[in-house]
């Protein structure tokens, strides 16, 4: 170097030493302005008192700097050195760097010189430095927990997750096992590592020279339980923690704000290098390097620190702890107790993992400060799944059992001297369930199990607790394990006994949290102080209650606490059978309820249920009875344990007591048998009433269900009452505990009918010790019915007939009553109504003396009596139904009504013989018919109606009425006479009339008969008259005359009249006659009776004249007039018509005529003709045409074509037919034609339209004579849309006309080619089509055919280009030349996506490009199902090739053969690219051992003469195989050595060859040994019945390294007969070794498999749970059930949103764009930007209206060829042509702003033209050409705030140019105004406008969707995955594996016995002789995801054939 050495033991060494020398110090500088700064340091010599400015010069001599050159020099913690800090900062032996700027990555890395001499402290506090086992408990759990305290410390500041995670890397395939503690903290410096590297130096004493990784310590606040994470103390812990683990310790460690990450590296084998080379020991040197930077990382037995510093890059800060050397019993500890020591640091971290009231599992987790610390521990191992755990998950450490099994909690502090605060808590853990629930620790239990005991037996010693001490210590949150409380005296157990029972003080757990003014041991095992300083006498014991400190007496407190605890929450009694929860109204009111209810209990061994009978102890008197329930005070439910209650006992006998007694569950007797409860209940029963005795001392006596007539007495009754001994008795037996009640005799008589029982008589009689019970005569029972008589014992005082649920005796009589005999009568409904001689009943009714129904029995005569009626009646009946039949009365009624009349009935002989009937009688039916006027003959005028009177009468001739009693009157002597009806149903009397009698033409008088008859009534005789019929004197006749002149003609009724047409008719008169033709004069009542049709207003005085009005004549000839003149009156309706004919005027005009269509076809004639003819003033066609008058017609119009006019006269209409119209050709539309004839003339129009379809047009499309570019599979840019048209071009509106597409076959278009038809204006738009076809120029045409005629369409040609974004096919690079090793890692595969331009498509989701290998052969040239698949790598940082996708380190299969690869690209769901098959061929590895061809059954032999007895192996061949038993070594020659050993190497008589040889040789040709026999000598040495070993040791010359032998083992005996039945065993042992390995390949097989399948279902959830999170943050929430349904709805409307959104109008930009023929091209400038403002958008586009055609591309080479392709049209913009550093910076400000002030307070709104663009894509090159085209534009409101803008710029700066929103631009010269410098309005741009971009809610709704789609997904698979994992647990606990199991379990016993027999060593399951070849995965590269699955896959072979 310039000024130095830099090597270790250089000028560092004379530094540490001595410091820099003489006046000098020696500063070490790392150039690393450039990558190709020199890599080493320079060492720089600077006098002590030099300054800043000396020492930068300095830099620049040394260095060779010129001055010109900025550079900064910073220290390694990237501090600025500067004039202020020179002093300070650049001290002897300082590392510094040479950076561009303070922030520069570093390009290499550097390593700075540190010194960690041992703090002064080390000597002091030595003596506790060391970690050392106590209670039987590993100290290595607590060397860990230094390092997490060191993490916690660090992450203390954290906002989000405290992420600590322990990494035990004991994989050997990625190196030494080693021990990696990583935290996301706030990092260390480099200096801050050197701090840490310095033993002793505590946070206290880290201040002068050194630089604090603390800024200086800072006691923290005071926090609940002290969890201030303030843990990392005193600068030893970690040191001590890292060398009790290993041997070498390397610290990574990156701050938040630095660039660098700086590590150190302390080993022991460094130390000792040091020591040896006499070297300083505490010095070294801390590598400042870039993140992810591993290039150092050399030795292969870290090479698991690539991974772990590749983790970097996604860190902002960190610190890593990596510990290698690890101690192997620490390893083993670490990986067999695994479950043991995480749950120690569960314990040792609870409150900082679950807060300060701990892990409480039954209430809900609050968020807070605490739920952010995450510690994680996970344990790699090779061929293993991970273990991975989360301390937060464990729930079965210490302290959340105490937790959680405790009922209640005493909270309390203790102040001890100074500042020093102890929290503290007692938790009681209640007797429940007839155990303790103190928690033991499962893994150190503390007693014994009590499976042994008796139940009856209890350990009373320390019971629940045992002899663990109440308080566990925490040290500002954090246990320190070695340091316990026993107790203190306010809760130790008290001498006497106390408040509660003793053994609840041994039911207390309990912890003290101290603060940081308690001494702790460096290594944080033990508590200095604690103890003593707690029980101190000053010491201050307060209560905590409701978080509030109280001072009380805390003796007291606690033991009231304790008290409550026992009462509460100990169950010593089961109370079983719940029932519910009541409330006993009969107990004070506190204690009323809640009371639960139960039906049996479980106490002292005995079950007590209700009904069972007990007795009572300790009551007055004792209580025997039945219980009824139990009581506990509380709200519980189901079973519970409780230490007392109370019974509910019902008092038996209930007979006699009827009683409910509650007593305390203690006083039930445990002694008495129910057997004598039942005895005594039963002697008491004895004694209770039993019946009754009835007798009738004085007669009538009532017999049971006797029947007797009413009012019948009841005899007197003497009552007598008897128990069951039959003794009489008045009272109840008395008892022992009240006075006897007496008895009394209740009687009752009750009625029963239907609407229920009736009590009729009541009695209560009472035994009066002389007499007895006595009831008296009962003679009042007179209602008929059925009747019981009770007899009832009722008590004196309560009147009850039971006694406690019993009845009394009682006894019941049932009878009858009946009716007696009849003594009066009354009537019954009679059948109404009574009419004049007709025959009615009279039904009668008779009663008894009491008022019941009774019968006649004997004959009687009724006699009928009624005043002015004459009365008689048929018969009388008897029986039930008594009747008076047929009664008759007749006599006068007076009207219809009736009149009323009183009947009275006698009957003889009744007691009551006469009653009173009144009746209404009514007229009888009819008679006759009386009709007036009386007189024969009557006389009436012609047209008036007769009334007659008519009455009808019954035979008493009294006016009578019925029903239909309708009167008809029939007229006969003349035709058409009326029918008179009348009806007289209601009053009996009517008038009879009808219509008006009309005779018609009646001229004289006239006879008419007239017959007046009752039709309904046959037998009523008719009445007839006779009537005179006088002639009408009213009109009769009427007619109509025209007067001419002094004629008057009639005009007849129709008559039709010619008159000329227009003209009136005058002069009508009309005339009227009577019947007798007598001519009537008109008067005014006539004359208002007179109407005409033709007018409304009629003169009445002509009228009175016979004047008729006038009439109009019709104009046309074709319209006749209908007069008509009518005569109404009450009599007669009369009219006379006639019909006026109008007949034509003189000529007055021509008229013209068109017949058929009004159209003419250009080029065609007029189809229809033209009719001409002459009419009147009216219209009306007069005949005035001859042949003679076609010359005088003449015809013209504008382009008439007359050479084919034909002009005929039609004779039969008079009329000109005018033909062959046809018009010149020209533009289409109306034509007008003039025809002229004498002074006459007229008009006709006709419409031109276009001729006959003849040509094909195409509508909006460019030029048809270049070629349009396309590209392959892209649409066209407009839809084709054809024209039909004429020979002159006129649009031909055609439907229905079919037109084709004319193409090559290579060239297919989709939609594909349908045929289309024409519209009605003969358009067809046959869309936008897809083009798809071979590169270069091809051709389209379009056809039509009409009338089948082809009409030629035009030729349209297409240019199409290859797809730059189109895969057509994968490339793959790889060393072609390289060999596949079994086992080895493949080769880098190197694969491109190319595209249908040869280029390579960017931009690829990796996840879409997979690798799929399988073996040959295999049918086909598609994958197998089977065929394994690979994801590709991550992008490394050298991979340079963008659009390149690699697959590294892929496993070599293990097995040789040939393999067969292939890529894959998933271009949709459907379709996946592949690329050509590679075929490789997997090679053996490298010779590993010495392997039998076929392995041989283990071989007994013996000594005798008998060979076959002595021959070991026969035919053996022996291979070379590597280490996946893959054949290999075929070129090896060497020889195989034989040679027997015994099983210990003392073992010296072993057996001999033949030729007593120790050894044999064989040779070794071709990859393998044949050894066709090996036998024993005769009369060998060796042991009879012993196990020895033939070593087969291959001797390869060839080979270097040794390869393993061939080991056999043989059983020797002595003895023939033993060696043959030891061969047979030998071979049953061998077939069951084979049969033992296939069943235990399958077990692990399938336990791995489980495995991964549980691994994917956690995997599956993370997702889904983080897919959930994702939507939740875009207020998306997911029910937990029903989720499909509720996604796929949410989905579809998001969807349907986004799509409505998207339909909306958007202003688009209809220019076409270019086609992209590759990637080089970006667009038109119109398509590469979008604008959201309107009035914006409106005002650049026409600013850059000259640009927007021009297509952008990124070369000039692109630029030309478009060029060229275009022949110069198209205008290009090349962006390598542009200079770009006179583009202008996005983000300068405005110009109104300098130096982030205001110059001047615009108006207006300004902003930069470019601001207001968003850029789809390509925004880099688009910020290029838009910076280029707009510059500094700005756009301002309105043209005043724009003039206004730029006088106030000019004053400072140039101003650009301004546009406004309104449309106005002023020039960057200051020119404004004229039409060029205002913007048209949007319309007028056509369409080369700007684009909006896509609604902001369009592209939240899209990423809400792609959200929704993901978390679908997820589900499903979480979904899939679990469905799957049950099924392989359904799998594994099916019958047909169980059987395995047990199989599997039967050949080991029997394996066993046999070695036992044999006497050989146990097969041991390394045994490479046993092992199958798929179990050898010891160093097997594999991964153990995909090792698992080839495991599986080969174990279910094994399963299916072997098994």
């Amino acid at each position: 170097m310039a000024a130095g050495g830099g090597g270790p033991g250089g000028p560092s060494a004379g530094a540490g030493a001595g410091g820099g020398g003489d006046g000098y110090k020696t500063v070490y500088l790392f150039d690393r302005r450039e990558k190709e700064s020199e890599l080493g340091e320079r060492a720089l010599q600077v006098g002590e008192s030099s300054d800043y400015s000396r020492f930068r010069a300095c830099v620049y001599q040394t260095l060779g700097i010129s001055p010109e050159e900025k550079f900064v020099i910073t220290t390694t913690s990237r501090k600025e050195i500067t004039c202020d800090n020179f002093d300070e900062t650049v001290k002897d032996g300082v590392t510094l760097y040479l950076l561009q700027s303070v922030n520069q990555l570093l390009l290499s890395a550097t390593k700075e010189r540190i010194d960690f001499l041992p703090h002064y402290d080390t000597l002091v506090k030595s003596g506790m430095y060391e970690y050392y086992a106590s209670e039987g408990q590993n100290p290595l759990p607590f060397a860990l927990a230094e390092l997490i305290d060191n993490s916690l410390s660090a992450t203390s500041r954290n906002n989000g997750i405290r992420r600590i995670q322990i990494k035990l890397l004991f994989d050997e395939a990625q190196g030494k096992p080693a021990v990696a503690v990583i935290d996301n903290g706030r990092g260390m410096t480099s200096k801050q590592l050197n701090n840490w590297a310095v033993y002793r130096l505590s946070k206290f004493t880290r201040q002068g020279d050194f630089e604090s990784d603390h800024s200086g310590y800072v006691r923290p606040v005071p926090v609940p339980r002290s969890l201030n994470s303030d843990i990392s103390y005193f600068g030893v812990g970690g040191k001590q923690a890292v060398f009790f683990v290993g041997q070498s310790a390397r610290m990574i460690s990156k701050p938040a704000d630095s660039q660098d990450v700086h590590e150190l590296l302390l080993s022991k084998e460094d130390f000792e290098k040091k020591e040896k080379n006499k070297e300083a020991i505490y010095s070294g040197y801390i590598r400042n390097r870039k993140p992810s930077d591993s290039v150092h990382i050399t030795n292969d037995d870290e090479r698991f620190l690539h991974h772990l510093i590749l983790e970097e890059k996604e860190k902002d800060s960190f610190t890593a702890v990596v510990i290698t050397g690890v101690q192997p019993e620490h390893i083993q500890y670490l990986k067999n107790y695994f479950h043991l020591w995480t749950r120690q640091l569960a314990h040792i971290y609870h409150y900082y993992i679950h807060g300060p009231k701990g892990n409480e599992i039954r209430t809900s987790k609050e968020v807070g400060p605490f739920n952010n610390i995450d510690i994680e521990i996970s344990m790699f191992e090779k061929g293993k799944a991970p273990k991975i755990v989360n301390l937060r998950e464990i729930q079965d450490d210490m302290q959340t059992l105490y937790i959680n099994t405790a009922a209640d909690s005493f909270e309390f502090k203790a102040h001890v001297e100074g500042d020093g605060v102890v929290e503290g808590i007692i938790r009681y853990h209640p007797f429940l369930y007839d155990r303790e629930t103190y928690p033991d620790d499962p893994c150190f239990p503390s007693k014994l199990k009590d499976e042994d005991d008796d139940d009856d037996c209890f350990i009373i010693e320390k019971a629940a607790r045992g002899k663990r001490p109440i308080f566990e210590c925490f040290w500002n949150g954090r246990l320190i394990p070695y340091t316990s409380v026993e107790d203190f005296d306010w809760c130790t157990p008290p001498k006497k006994r106390g408040l509660a029972p003793i053994e609840c003080y041994n039911r207390i757990s309990g912890a003290l949290f101290t603060n940081d003014k308690f001494q702790v041991s460096t290594n944080k095992l033990t508590f200095m102080d604690l103890e003593l300083k707690l029980k101190d006498k000053n010491t201050l014991f307060t209560r905590i209650l409701n978080g509030q400190e109280q001072r009380m007496k805390i003796d007291r407190e606690f033991a009231l606490w304790l008290k409550d605890c026992h009462e509460k929450y100990d169950k010593q009694i089961k109370f079983t059978l719940f029932k519910g929860i009541i409330t006993r109204p009969d107990l004070p009111s506190k204690r009323q309820g809640p009371w639960a209810t139960y039906s049996a209990i479980e106490w002292d061994g005995k079950i007590y249920k209700a009904g069972q009978l007990v007795k009572t102890i300790k009551t007055l008197p004792l209580f025997y009875g039945s219980i009824v329930r139990f009581f506990l005070h509380g709200d519980h439910d189901g079973e519970v344990y409780a230490t007392g209650g109370e019974v509910q006992i019902a008092m038996e006998p209930q007979a006699l007591y009827d009683e409910i007694k509650t007593v305390p569950i203690a006083k039930l007797d445990r002694t008495v048998a129910e057997k004598a409860v039942k005895k005594y209940v039963e002697d008491e029963m004895a004694r209770l009433p039993d019946r009754l005795s009835v007798t009738w001392p004085e007669g009538d006596e009532l017999l049971p269900n006797e029947i007797r007539p009413a009012g019948t007495p009841i005899g007197a009754l003497r009552i007598e009452i008897l128990n069951k001994k039959g003794e009489a008795m008045q009272k109840l037996p008395g008892t022992s505990h009240g006075g006897s009640k007496k008895l009394l005799v209740e009687l009752k008589v009750i009625l029963h009918s239907s609407s229920g029982n009736k009590e009729i008589i009541s009695h209560i009689s009472q035994h009066g010790g002389k007499w007895p019970y006595w009831f008296k005569k009962m003679e009042n029972i007179q209602k008929l019915g059925n009747y019981t008589l009770k007899l009832q014992v009722v008590l004196n005082e309560s009147n009850a007939d039971t006694y406690a649920g019993r009845p009394l005796p009682s006894k019941a009589i049932k009878f009858s009553v009946k009716e007696g005999k009849p003594e009066k009568f009354s009537f019954g409904l009679l059948d109404s109504p009574f009419r004049v001689g007709v025959p009615f009943n009279i039904p009668l009714e008779f009663q008894d003396e009491f008022g019941h129904t009774s019968q006649l029995v004997t004959d009687i005569q009724p006699v009928l009596e009624a005043s002015g009626l004459s009365l008689h009646y048929e018969e009388i009946t008897n029986g039930p139904n008594c009747v008076i039949r047929g009664v008759t009365a007749k006599g006068p009624v007076n009207s219809c009504q009736g009149k009323n009349f009183n009947l009275k009935v006698i009957l003889p002989s009744l007691k009551e013989d006469s009653q009173i009937l009144k009746i209404r009688l009514l007229p009888g039916p009819p008679r006759r018919l009386k009709v007036k006027p009386d007189s024969e003959i009557l006389v009436i005028e012609n047209g008036t109606a007769f009334p007659f009177q008519v009455e009808v009468l019954d035979e008493s001739d009294n006016i009578t009425a019925q029903p239909k009693l309708i009167v008809h009157c029939k007229f006969s002597g003349a035709p058409n006479l009326p029918l008179y009806v009348v009806d007289c149903s209601s009053s009996g009397t009517s008038i009879l009339t009808g219509p008006a009698i009309q005779v018609q033409n009646i001229k004289k008088d006239q006879t008419l008969k007239a017959r007046i008859e009752i039709p309904s009534c046959k037998d009523v005789a008719a009445v007839e008259k006779t009537i005179k019929l006088l002639p009408s004197s009213h009109v009769a006749r009427l007619q109509i005359f025209s007067v001419e002149g002094q004629k008057a003609i009639q005009i007849k009724h129709q008559d039709e009249v010619n008159w000329i047409a227009g003209d009136v008719m005058h002069n009508l008169i009309f005339q009227m006659y009577d019947e007798g033709e007598r001519e009537i004069d008109i008067t005014s009542a006539l004359a208002e009776k007179i109407k005409v049709n033709w007018t409304p207003d009629i003169n009445k005085e002509h009228l009175l004249q016979g004047l008729l009005p006038d009439v109009q004549v019709p104009t046309s000839v074709k319209d006749m007039r209908y007069c008509q003149v009518s005569f109404q009156d009450d009599h007669v309706s009369l009219e006379s018509a006639f019909t006026v004919r109008p007949l034509p005027d003189e000529p007055k005009h021509l008229k013209c005529e068109l017949k058929g269509g009004k159209t003419v076809q250009m080029g065609q004639e007029l189809q229809g003709e033209i009719v001409v003819i002459v009419t009147d003033q009216y219209g009306n066609q007069i005949q005035a045409f001859s042949p003679s008058s076609l010359s005088a017609l003449g015809i013209a119009g504008v382009g008439l074509d007359s050479s084919n006019l034909k002009m005929t006269f039609q004779e039969n209409t008079e009329s000109i037919s005018v033909r062959g119209i046809k018009f010149v050709p020209g533009p289409p539309g109306n034509k007008d034609l003039c025809f002229t004839w004498r002074e006459f003339s007229d008009f006709i129009r006709v419409k031109l339209i276009s001729g006959p379809p003849a040509k094909l047009l195409l509508i909006d499309w460019p030029e048809l004579k270049e070629s349009i570019p396309v590209i392959n599979g892209k649409e066209l840019q407009n839809p084709l849309i054809v024209q039909l048209c004429d020979q002159w071009d006129n649009p031909a509106p055609v439907p229905q006309v079919k037109i084709s597409l004319i193409k090559a076959n290579n060239l297919k278009l989709t939609p594909s080619n349908q045929q289309h038809k024409t519209d009605e204006k003969g358009r067809a738009n046959l869309g936008v089509f897809s083009v798809s076809a071979p590169r270069g120029e091809h051709i389209i045409q379009i056809k039509a055919i009409h009338n089948k005629n082809t009409i030629e369409g035009p030729v349209i040609k297409l240019m199409i280009l290859p797809d730059p974004e189109k895969p057509i096919r994968l490339n793959v690079k790889y060393d072609k030349d390289a060999s596949f090793l079994a086992g080895g890692l493949f080769t880098d595969f190197m694969i491109s996506v190319i595209s249908e331009d040869d280029s390579v498509i960017k931009n690829i989701n990796p996840a879409r490009i997979s690798m799929k290998m399988w073996k040959l052969p295999s049918p086909g040239n598609r994958p197998p199902a089977n065929a394994e698949t690979f994801s590709c790598n991550k992008i490394k940082d050298n991979d340079k090739e963008d659009g390149c996708f690699y697959f590294r380190d892929k496993v070599i299969p293990h097995k040789v053969g040939t393999y067969c690869i292939q890529f894959g690209f998933m271009m949709d769901k459907a379709y996946t690219l592949s690329s050509e098959q590679v075929i490789v061929d997997v090679l053996p590895n490298q010779p590993v051992k010495l392997v039998p061809e076929i392995q041989p059954a283990t071989p007994a032999v013996s000594n005798v003469r008998s060979v076959v007895s002595r021959t070991l192996v026969r035919d053996l061949h022996l291979n070379i195989t590597d280490e996946y038993s893959n054949h290999t070594g075929i070129d090896l020659v060497g020889t195989v050595i034989a040679t027997i050993k015994g099983s210990s190497e003392e073992d010296t008589d072993v057996p001999l060859f033949i030729g007593k040889v120790k050894t044999l040789e064989f040779p070794f040709v071709n990859g393998s040994a044949e050894i066709t026999s090996l036998v024993l000598a005769e009369n060998s040495p060796g042991r009879d019945s012993t196990e020895y070993f033939i070593i087969f040791e291959p001797q390869l010359p060839a080979l270097s390294r040794t390869l393993e032998p061939y080991i056999l083992q043989f059983m020797f005996y002595n003895d023939v007969k033993k060696q043959q039945q030891m061969a047979a065993l030998t071979k049953e042992k061998d077939q069951l070794s084979k049969s033992i390995i296939m069943y235990r390949s399958l077990f692990e097989a399938s336990k791995q498999l489980l495995d991964e399948m549980k691994c994917q279902v956690e995997e599956a959830k993370l997702k889904e749970a983080q897919l959930r999170n994702e939507l939740k943050a875009h207020n998306i929430d997911i029910p937990a059930t029903q989720q499909m349904t509720h996604i796929e709805a949410l989905l579809k409307r998001k969807v349907t949103e986004q799509e409505e959104l998207k339909k909306k109008p958007r202003r688009s930009c209809t220019l076409p764009n270019y086609t992209k023929g590759s990637a080089d091209v970006l667009g038109k400038i119109a398509h590469l930007a979008q604008i959201e403002d309107d009035r914006a958008a409106m005002v650049i586009s026409w600013h850059l209206a000259s640009d927007m055609d021009c297509v952008v591309t990124l070369t000039t080479d692109a630029a030309r060829r478009i060029y060229d392709e275009t022949q110069g049209r198209q205008q290009v913009l090349p962006l390598d042509s542009i200079y770009k550093k006179t583009l202008p910076d996005w983000k300068r400000p405005l110009p109104h702003l300098r130096n982030g002030k205001l110059c001047f307070k615009p108006i207006g709104d300004p902003i930069f033209a470019r601001d207001l663009l968003t850029f789809p894509d390509n925004k880099e090159h688009c910020e290029t050409v838009f910076g280029m085209l707009l510059g500094d534009t700005i756009i301002l409101d309105n043209l005043d705030a724009a003039n206004h803008y730029r006088r106030e710029v000019v004053k400072i700066t140039h101003c650009p140019t301004l546009l406004t929103r309104d449309g106005d631009r002023i020039r960057s010269n200051g020119k404004f105004g004229g039409l060029q410098n205002k913007a048209p309005p949007m319309d007028k741009l056509r369409g080369m406008v700007f684009g909006a971009p896509i609604p902001k809610q369009c592209l939240i709704l899209g990423e809400q969707i792609d959200l929704l789609q993901q978390y679908r997904s997820a589900v499903c698979k979480l979904g899939s995955v679990n469905k799957d994992l049950n099924g392989q647990l359904e799998y594994l606990h099916t019958p047909d594996m169980k059987k395995k199991k047990q199989e599997l379990d039967e050949q080991e016993k029997n394996l066993k016995l046999i070695e036992q027999k044999l006497g050989m060593t146990p097969t041991r399951k390394c045994n490479d002789s046993l092992r199958p070849p798929t179990k050898d995965m010891t160093d097997c590269p594999i991964p153990p995801k995909r090792m698992r699955r080839e495991t599986t896959r080969q174990n279910r072979i094994i399963t299916k054939t072997d098994v």
